[in-house]
């Protein structure tokens, strides 16, 4: 049935999309790919490399830097076996994993760099051009060259492939006639297994080491997405991806290993060191290797030209990018024009400064981000463990992790500052793409990211001792009937809660279906509201049409979870209403039980919170004992609640006590400014008095909120005639056990 629906999707993505025409793996992958890998380092460095590292060394260098590319490649294969990818490639394949954001922030400069890549092969081109034509014009050479690749690919996909396919038999012409120059030699040359790094030409040769060589071959095994980028024009991307890649890296890798072997043959150490065009010289044929090292440039320039415009069509798509929806548009063909005018003028653009040096490891780097991404995304959902995650390529976890090490490894190999530099675009990136809170248009597998951490973390928390004061933070328990009340009582909630509390809000739900879908909608809404002010919030729907019971039933069901709240918030009813007192009654009864405190508020019908800059928080008569010790009663949620309150309100709290007797007000006194220091409330004030309790509430100031214990026979004429007196809204709250105000 599954299987089924997604064929459904599939068939109805084809209706929705322009006829275009679709690609094959080999037209679509591995072509593109395997001409970006075979490009000018292969004829022009990799004799260099032979020359300083020896053979042995040399081998050592290209297996290290295809263990990264297969191990990378085999990530890419093994997840595009597992989604349906969509346009964007490596975009795509990071977006429906880890969000729209992340998958933006490299994908704005994974484009950036196949634009400039661009304009890198076009110089390469024009440097071996000028070696045949040293009379012609450089600048002339660069645009007549741009010139001719972008109308190649404006005139279609399907065209620049088939020029491709005009490409690849030079290339391979050109490797016939390299491997045929061993006929021409007289005799071939003893092997040097090992090199004495002498160094470059640039420098003088003064000396240089695995690693310096190492970082100027690595760029030659990238470009492995070139066939990934034309994800969205593929007949079966699921297949041609992984096949069409990974044929491309081995047949590479093997042309890699066996030209290694060829140059070590046919010239000694120092002049492969020495001779960057040693190929040309010992070929069969010259000529048709100068053709392969122009096809190589060109071929990898329309490729980048190609592909680039798939990357920018789908941030555009997405809204990644502003006019998004103007760019994202295609020809009745399928062909993104607008975004390859946009590639081409950035192109363009480059050609104008001549020389792009200077930011050409910062291109590189790039690369090799999005690479090191795509093996964390197979990595993240091979430990999630979740059951969406059953690709049909599965590899062993040790091969994402190899390949992300490796690339981290090979960024800063090359260039430790470009790699710090890349690494700090995309994080601005990111923060840049969080503040527009983009819709995203993937499902991805955050939530069960956040899961499996919140899991982990519930289950190092069950094996801490118990009572975590520490921890404390108010999670709000919250019984709704009626979501009308909730407006009246929202700031007030938020306060509570805010910044790092949590709301849940239980709706109790009559026999009426309408009244129950009613409800259900307008706390989503609520929550939304709260979650809108930093404070996270969740809504449920309890079917009870009795008040008492349903609230019993939803702490019970609450106290077994982790995530638990652990502070039951109800409000005074009306006078009159016996019902619903004796409701509370139960509830508050009850509420310890299932280890909740309780706050039970009143809002005073006129002053409501005042202007919310005191909180006076009564305490009772502790005589004859006035030590302060670690449980404080009632008096722990109490000062709990109030500090978390004026952390908004930004207010005065007083502590205030009416003593029976005279002669303890001074430890009354001595007691409370103890329990300010030990309770690190700051700039709390003492008000101590002899005098009973309600006629000292209408003598201190008026506060915006009172703060009073709730004793364990609740009295609710009590509880509205401290409102009365005291000209303020009231708190009374009752501890769960939990609380600990001087932890």
């Amino acid at each position: 049935m599954p299987e089924q629906k997604g064929e459904l999707q599939e068939q109805i993505d084809e209706q929705e999309e322009p006829k275009r025409k679709k690609f094959g793996m080999f037209a679509g992958v591995f072509t593109p790919t395997l001409l970006t890998v075979l490009g000018v380092i292969m004829y022009l460095r990799s004799g260099w490399v032979v020359g300083n590292a020896g053979l042995l060394g040399g081998w050592l260098v290209i297996l290290l830097a295809f263990a990264i590319t297969i191990f990378t490649g085999l990530s890419m294969s093994s997840i595009t076996t597992n989604i349906r990818i969509g346009a964007g490639g490596a975009y795509s394949i990071i977006s429906q994993s880890l969000g729209i954001e992340i998958g933006g922030s490299l994908g704005i400069p994974l484009f950036v760099s196949q634009a400039l890549a661009v304009t890198m092969y076009i110089f390469g081109f024009r440097e071996g051009w000028l070696y045949v034509f040293p009379e012609h014009p450089a600048i002339a050479v660069d645009f007549v060259t741009f010139l001719l690749l972008f109308i190649i690919a404006n005139i279609s996909t399907g065209f620049a492939f088939r020029i491709q396919y005009v490409i690849m038999a030079i290339i391979f012409a050109s490797l016939l006639s390299v491997f045929g120059g061993l006929l021409t030699i007289d005799a071939i040359q003893p092997v040097t297994w090992w090199g004495e790094y002498p160094g470059a030409p640039e420098n003088n040769f003064q000396g240089a080491n695995f690693w310096i060589i190492f970082a100027v071959f690595f760029p030659a095994a990238t470009g492995i997405m070139a066939g990934a980028n034309m994800s969205g024009d593929l007949e079966n991307p699921r297949r041609s991806i992984p096949v069409g890649t990974m044929g491309a890296i081995v047949v590479s890798l093997v042309i890699y290993l066996a030209l290694a072997y060829w140059l070590s043959a046919v010239a000694t150490t120092e002049e492969l060191a020495s001779n960057y065009t040693i190929m040309v010289d010992r070929a069969l044929w010259g000529p048709i290797v100068v053709a392969g090292i122009l096809g190589a440039t060109f071929s990898s320039g329309l490729s980048s030209l190609v592909g680039g415009p798939r990357i920018l069509q789908a941030l555009g798509e997405n809204k990644i990018l502003p006019g998004g929806e103007w760019i994202s548009q295609v020809t009745p063909t399928g062909e993104p024009r607008r975004a390859m005018w946009l590639t081409g003028g950035i192109a363009l653009a480059a050609l104008l400064l001549r020389d792009l040096n200077a930011i050409a490891p910062l291109i590189t780097m790039f690369f090799l981000i999005t690479y090191l991404m795509i093996n964390v995304v197979v990595l993240i959902e091979q430990s999630l463990g979740l059951v969406s995650f059953r690709p049909l390529l599965k590899i062993p976890r040790i091969v994402p992790l190899f390949g992300a090490l490796g690339c981290l490894f090979a960024m800063f190999i090359i260039n430790p500052a470009f790699s710090l530099a890349a690494i700090i675009i995309v994080v601005i990136f990111y923060g840049i793409l969080i503040r527009r809170q983009l819709a995203n248009p993937f499902q991805d597998v955050r939530s069960g990211l956040f899961v499996s951490v919140a899991e982990w973390a519930a289950k190092r928390v069950a094996e801490m001792p118990s009572g975590q004061e520490r921890a404390w933070r108010p999670n709000l328990l919250i019984p709704v009937e009626d979501p009308r009340e909730m407006r009246g009582t929202f700031s007030f909630v938020r306060e509570v809660a805010s910044p790092k509390g949590s709301i849940k809000l239980m709706g109790l739900a009559g026999d009426d279906a309408e009244d129950r879908e009613i409800l259900k909608s307008v706390l989503a809404k609520l929550a939304q509201a709260f979650r809108d002010e930093n404070v996270f919030s969740t809504a449920t729907i309890i079917d009870s049409s009795d008040f008492g019971q349903g609230v019993l039933t939803g702490m019970q069901t609450l106290s077994g979870v982790f995530f638990r709240p652990n502070v039951l918030l109800l409000t005074l009813p009306p006078e009159g209403d016996k019902e619903r007192e004796e409701d509370l009654k139960l509830v508050i009864g009850k509420a310890r039980e299932n280890r909740l405190g309780v706050m039970l508020y009143a809002e005073h019908p006129k002053a409501r919170l005042g202007r919310k800059r005191l909180i006076n928080v009564w305490t009772s008569d502790q005589s004859p004992d006035w030590e302060v010790r670690m449980e404080l009663g009632t008096l722990d949620l109490a000062l709990l609640i109030s500090y978390q309150i004026n952390r908004d309100w930004k207010g005065q709290i007083n502590l205030v006590s009416a003593i029976e007797a005279a002669e303890n007000v001074d430890e009354a006194r001595e007691y409370l400014e103890n329990l300010i220091v030990l309770a690190r409330i700051p700039d709390a004030e003492v008000v101590v008095r002899h005098s009973e309790l309600e006629p000292l509430i209408r003598d201190v100031e008026t506060a915006d909120l009172s703060v009073f214990g709730l004793p364990e026979e609740v009295d609710f004429d009590f509880v509205r005639r401290m409102v009365e007196r005291s000209r303020s809204s009231c708190i009374f709250v009752r501890d769960s056990g939990e609380e600990n105000a001087l932890a």
